[in-house]
This record gives C-alpha cells, sequence and structure tokens, in this order.
C-alpha cells in the first residue's frame, strides 16, 4: 500500500518525533500491527502550529479560484485513491471493506463540494443610515484552525473539516485519533501531491499519553485561532474549557443519544430498513446511530420481530467480502459495550440475540445484540452505547415518546417512522436534536448542515455553512463620501 507512511506531516515534510518515539498502529480485526507512527509531544505540536501560523498570510492571500483549483487537484487524487485509501480505513479502523469504501466517498464529496463553495464566500452591503457613510460586511479566515479528528470516520471527519478551513483561507493542524492515524497521513501526502503548499496542512501523531497535553496546546496557543472537535462530549466540554483562556472560535460536534422512533402508523418494512441502515453501520459505532428504539405499544412485538429476522438474516460478521458487520475498536470499547449489555441483564432485559462477546473472532468482536424489557435503570437507557446493540423501549402516547426521546442532556440525531403527515411535522419539530431522519435512516450527506443542540455541541459541519466557523465577519464603513 503506497500510501501509508511512519512519520508525521510538518511543513510539507516527513518528519519523526522529536524524541525518537513511536507507537504501533493495530488491526482491530486481528489485533496485529500494522505498522508505526511517531508519538510526538508538545514541542512538536509547537512546530506544527508555527508552520502553519507561518503559512496563514500566503495561503490567505490567495484568490478563491486558486484555492478552488488546488482542492479540485486534491479532490481528483483522492477520488484516483479511493480503493486504497478504502483499504487502509478498513485495516486501521476495522470497517469491512464495502463499507469503508462508502466513507471515503463521502468523505471525498466534503473536499469536491468545499473546492465549489471556496468561490461562494461572500459579503454585504447594507443600508446606511446616513448619506455619507456606505457599509459593507466582508468576510475573511480566522487563521490557524487545530482539528482534533475521531478514529470512527478517519477519513471523511479530515476531509469535513480541511475542506471547509482551506477554502476560507485557513491553515490547520490536524490531529487524528491514535487508533487510526494512517488515514490522516496519507491525505496529507495526497494534498502535498495535488500541490496544497507547505505548512497549509500539518498532522500530528500522538498516543494517548500525549493526547492530553497536546490537545491542551492546540486549545491554549495564542497561535490558534480555532478549534474543531469531533469526539466525546466528555473530552469536548475539557476541550471547551481550555479554549476559553485564549477565547477561540470552538465548533465541537459531540455525542449522541439517538431516539429511533416507531409509531403504529408507520410503515413496518420502512422502519426496519431504517433502524438496520442507522444501527449498525460502523458497527453501531457512529455519533448520529440509533442508540434508544422507543416503539409504539400496538406494533411492539411485530416490530421487534421483524427486526430480529433481518438482524439474523443479513448481518454477517467476519472479514470476507461477504462480511458486512466488524469489530469494536479496541479492548476497552468491547468491555465497556458488554458492561452495559450485562447490566441491563442483571436488572431484568430480555436477550432475543446476542448478549455477549463474539470470542470465536477475536478479541474486539461483538455480538449483534437485540434487548426488550428495558427500563429507565439501565445503562442502555442513558448512555450512548456506541455498539451493535438495539435497546428497544415501548411507549403508549406521542406525548409519552417525545418525553422519553428529549429526556437526556445532548441532541445529536433522532429519527422517527410515521404515516401521519401532521404527525411527522409536530414530532420534527418537538425532538431536541439538531438533526432529524422522517422516514429515513441515513442523513449524512456533504449538503447536509452536520450538528447537534445541547451537550452534542456547536456549530455546523459541511453544507454551505460549513465555511462559517473558519471566516470571521469584518465591517468596513467608508465615510465623509
Amino acid at each position: 500500500m503506497s500510501l501509508i507512511r511512519d512519520k508525521a506531516f510538518v511543513n510539507g515534510e516527513w518528519v519523526p518525533s522529536q524524541k525518537g518515539k513511536s507507537f504501533d498502529v493495530v488491526n482491530p480485526t486481528d489485533g496485529s500491527v500494522i505498522g508505526q507512527v511517531p508519538d510526538m509531544d508538545v514541542e512538536d505540536t509547537n512546530v506544527a502550529i508555527q508552520s502553519a501560523y507561518d503559512a496563514f498570510k500566503p495561503w490567505a492571500s490567495t484568490t478563491a479560484k486558486e484555492r478552488s483549483n488546488l482542492l479540485r487537484k486534491w479532490f481528483n487524487l483522492l477520488e484516483e485513491n479511493k480503493e486504497e485509501l478504502a483499504r487502509l480505513v478498513s485495516i486501521e479502523a476495522g470497517k469491512p471493506y464495502k463499507e469503508s469504501l462508502g466513507e471515503v466517498f463521502y468523505g471525498n464529496s466534503f473536499i469536491e463540494w468545499f473546492s465549489e463553495e471556496a468561490r461562494r464566500i461572500t459579503g454585504e452591503i447594507a443600508a446606511s443610515p446616513a448619506k455619507s457613510k456606505e457599509m459593507l460586511f466582508i468576510r475573511q479566515p480566522i487563521g490557524v484552525a487545530a482539528l482534533i479528528t475521531p478514529w470512527n470516520f478517519p477519513h471523511a471527519m479530515i476531509t469535513r473539516k480541511a475542506g471547509a478551513a482551506l477554502a476560507a483561507g485557513c491553515t490547520c493542524v490536524i490531529k487524528p485519533a491514535e487508533d487510526t492515524p494512517l488515514t490522516a497521513l496519507a491525505i496529507a501526502q495526497l494534498a502535498h501531491d495535488a500541490g496544497i503548499p507547505k505548512g497549509v496542512i500539518n498532522v500530528i501523531t500522538s498516543n494517548r499519553e500525549n493526547a492530553a497535553p497536546v490537545g491542551k496546546l492546540l486549545c491554549e496557543s495564542p497561535l490558534v485561532r480555532g478549534l474543531s472537535f469531533t469526539g466525546s462530549t466528555a473530552v469536548g466540554k475539557i476541550l471547551y474549557r481550555q479554549c476559553a483562556t485564549g477565547i477561540k472560535r470552538v465548533s465541537l460536534e459531540l455525542g449522541g443519544n439517538a431516539p429511533f422512533i416507531v409509531f403504529k402508523s408507520a410503515n413496518l418494512d420502512q422502519a426496519v430498513v431504517g433502524a438496520m441502515a442507522s444501527k449498525f453501520r460502523n458497527c453501531g459505532q457512529t455519533c448520529v446511530s440509533a442508540n434508544r428504539f422507543l416503539v409504539e405499544e400496538a406494533i411492539f412485538d411485530e416490530f421487534v420481530e421483524r427486526l430480529k429476522n433481518a438482524m439474523k438474516n443479513e448481518l454477517k460478521q467476519g472479514t470476507g467480502e461477504s462480511c458486512n458487520t466488524g469489530p469494536l475498536i479496541n479492548v476497552s470499547q468491547l468491555l465497556r459495550v458488554d458492561n452495559i449489555v450485562q447490566d441491563a441483564v442483571k436488572k431484568g432485559a430480555k436477550v432475543h440475540l446476542g448478549g455477549s462477546p463474539a470470542k470465536d473472532l477475536g478479541e474486539r468482536w461483538y455480538q449483534p445484540t437485540l434487548l426488550t424489557n428495558v427500563q429507565p435503570n439501565m445503562l442502555c437507557y442513558n448512555e450512548e452505547i456506541f455498539g451493535p446493540v438495539v435497546s428497544c423501549i415501548k411507549f403508549k402516547s406521542e406525548e409519552e415518546a417525545l418525553k422519553i426521546a428529549n429526556d437526556t442532556p445532548v441532541g445529536l440525531a433522532g429519527y422517527f417512522f410515521s404515516g401521519d403527515i401532521s404527525q411527522c411535522w409536530r414530532v420534527g419539530k418537538a425532538l431536541e436534536v439538531g438533526m432529524v431522519g422522517i422516514n429515513e435512516g441515513m442523513i449524512s450527506c456533504t449538503e447536509a448542515a452536520f450538528g447537534g443542540v445541547k451537550e452534542s455541541g456547536i456549530g455546523r459541519e459541511g453544507s454551505h455553512h460549513g465555511i462559517e466557523e473558519y471566516t470571521d465577519v469584518k465591517y468596513l464603513c467608508f465615510g465623509n463620501l
């Protein structure tokens, strides 16, 4: 695989850590070591930040057309190498190849989109209150952007952020998750090949021990003007506090606890298809995965049976070409998922499928699991599972469903299926989330404004709103005219 790199990318060069340390990158499917990358610390990160800072003014002074052309060249190279990128995502994130290819297609589309959006960053002319003045608003890039990305979408979460940042005229320092650094380095290589100038994109890699101090520096460095983070709410809160010291521009896409509501008027065939798509992508390890399945009492048993059959017939665990369900990212995640399931079982939940690790496949594999008789005192009722576990909760009325759905401090995505158009409008507006799938289980696309409310984050990614996170509005007042 020609795109695998064993060094970090700083100021257009492939560099080791200054202390010479490195760490292993592990394939979640079998625990084998794929390669090693530098274990960088705050000293290394400072060099990357300075490189991005030095590159900012020259990059910001390029025209929108010039940035657009370079992003388009980057997109073309990403497309030319999509199969290798997908294989790389598969081996370091554990996704089946077909799913990895889908992520790469999705991720590449952000670079294509923002190559076009670069030329649509517009200003305004306001009506002046005085005859002697004219008032203009223009948008300018904020400066160096720090991008901290997760392991569950190692390709798309980088392109969604970096595409917008570069289109706006910002430079960036990317800190990928320690589980999946190789995809980030491959993306950087293709950006370099596309002719994006040195220092505009920098990728630093670090192991868990260095992640916290590196993240703190990215938040507190006076040379960094914005932070975009995708990850857990707990870590997001820490970074938010750290960014406050320098009043940074902050974009946070944090955890969710997505309700998936099935009303009695729903088309159950469509609801099951939507449930399968929403729940089991990346083995349930996505922030918009359906987490709590709320099913109206009149159709509860029928929906559970249909979903059980779909899980038995459609989900195939393993590494073969016909398999569509991979492992969890690491052992700690498997232990967490199993703890949630065992907690539910001890408190009276009924297991219809699965319920334990798939030890015959390896130490990171977990059986697709279906639970009913789920109660409010169970972890699966209240916490984001991030695994292949369906917890079904019965409700009697629309009001009860909404009360349960909204009874959480987070609000990223929500889904519901209904054949009643009036209900669709009511529930769509009443759900306390940033994104709603109405009779649809797959809502993510480049054109969509991605983000949440409450403790699920701040700001939006993708769509034309994605550019806004990387620009400041400047007011120009011309007087004495």
